[in-house]
């Protein structure tokens, strides 16, 4: 088979560069492994798919150069694809922290996606496996098991490493090696993370409990919920930390969001000194985590019993739990895969390869990766639409 434009990977990138490609008139073949399109976007934002984010901006994306991908997030902005969205009658709602998701089903946004694939002529080959693919005069010949393809451009289109059950192979970063091109070390990323059995053993009764604070690493910081599990930490504000942070790193928990914990126990001990501390703290916390709080900062008594420095400490542990994570629950359950093609690789107008004409790098399996909240499907369909317009 001859195309002009031949793209590995059906998901959110692969799909919506293979409609902009073929409304520019050209010939285009979509490969994907799996038995249907679009899979990560169907399980994406619990089935509903959060497909942007109203605060797109550099600096929530991380990259060894988070500019790069300014050039394809302002050409082919949110708002543009609200446009897609609100055309195509999908309703959708604002979350929270500037968070879209269809009123409905993710399938929504796929639908509206392969019917893009369908006007415009795309041909859609699943259940498609890759064995070999070589340069040649034409451009590009790619061995499938449904025969020999010949396109002028290729576009890798195929993700990264996370969800190896969805048919994540990592095989994109195979592609950039072949052709000589630097791979940023991968790793997962808005990940749960996990904790060494001695630090998680008194941990494990409060699994299931959910707060909403912040955590911090280094210098950076979400203020969303987390959720204890029977592994360690998870949750929105977990998850983002997990990008940042490093094996070895500790991370600080803030149980009690923008309260003053230290405020409250003194207030508490002037009106109610006779309860016990844990009875205090349930008041501002679930009553399992109060009562941990209690234990491990080693003091007993009533309240009235306290002095303002052992309030303080308690406090500390409220707003400043320094915990120690072990790792992280790994591509398993990753959303995203950081790392991925070096950037330095690639025109940012244009995705291309500027060592090798004619091959293009979209989506996950660029070193571009969003904070979570849709940032990363904006990056998807923005990428995808630059390289779109260039093939």
């Amino acid at each position: 088979m001859q195309v002009d434009v031949a793209i590995i990977g059906a998901g959110a990138a692969g799909m919506f560069c293979a409609a902009e490609a073929a409304r520019r008139g050209k010939r285009v073949l979509l490969i994907e492994g799996g038995a249907a399109p679009g899979e990560k976007i169907r399980i994406s934002g619990g089935g509903r798919c959060n497909f942007t984010n109203l605060g797109i901006a550099a600096d929530r994306y991380l990259s060894q150069n988070p500019r790069f991908a300014l050039s394809a997030l302002k050409r082919f902005t949110q708002w543009d694809f609200i446009a897609r969205v609100d055309a195509a009658g999908i309703a959708w709602h604002e979350k929270t922290l500037g968070q879209l998701f269809c009123d409905g089903s993710a399938k929504q946004i796929i639908a509206m996606l392969v019917k893009d694939l369908e006007d415009t002529g795309v041909t859609l080959w699943l259940k498609t496996e890759i064995s070999d693919i070589a340069r040649s005069p034409a451009g590009f010949r790619i061995a499938t098991s449904k025969g020999m393809v010949t396109a002028q451009k290729l576009v890798v289109a195929c993700g990264g490493k996370s969800i190896p059950k969805m048919g994540a192979t990592g095989l994109g970063y195979k592609i950039a090696e072949q052709f000589g091109l630097g791979v940023v070390e991968t790793r997962p990323g808005l990940v749960p993370l996990t904790f060494a059995e001695q630090e998680l053993a008194p941990l494990k009764p409060l699994a299931g409990i959910a707060v909403t604070g912040s955590v911090a690493c280094g210098k950076t910081r979400f203020d969303e919920a987390l959720l204890f599990t029977h592994r360690g930490l998870s949750g929105p504000a977990v998850l983002q930390i997990s990008s940042y942070w490093r094996e070895g790193q500790m991370i600080s928990v803030n149980l009690a969001g923008g309260m003053d914990a230290a405020a409250f126990l003194r207030d508490q001990r002037g009106q109610a000194g006779r309860i016990a501390l844990r009875t205090a703290l349930a008041q501002i916390l679930p009553e399992k985590l109060a009562r941990h709080i209690e234990e491990i900062s080693g003091i007993t008594g009533n309240l009235a019993d306290q002095s303002n420095a052992r309030l303080d400490h308690v406090a500390g542990l409220v707003h400043d739990w320094q915990m120690r994570p072990v790792g992280s629950e790994g591509y398993r359950t990753a959303e995203v895969t950081l790392g991925g093609v070096d950037t330095d690789e690639l025109d940012a107008r244009t995705m291309e390869a500027k060592s090798v004409p004619g091959l293009y790098f979209i989506g996950e399996v660029v070193d571009v990766t969003g904070w979570l909240g849709g940032y990363n499907f904006q990056w998807a369909w923005s990428s995808g639409w630059a390289a779109g317009q260039a093939v």
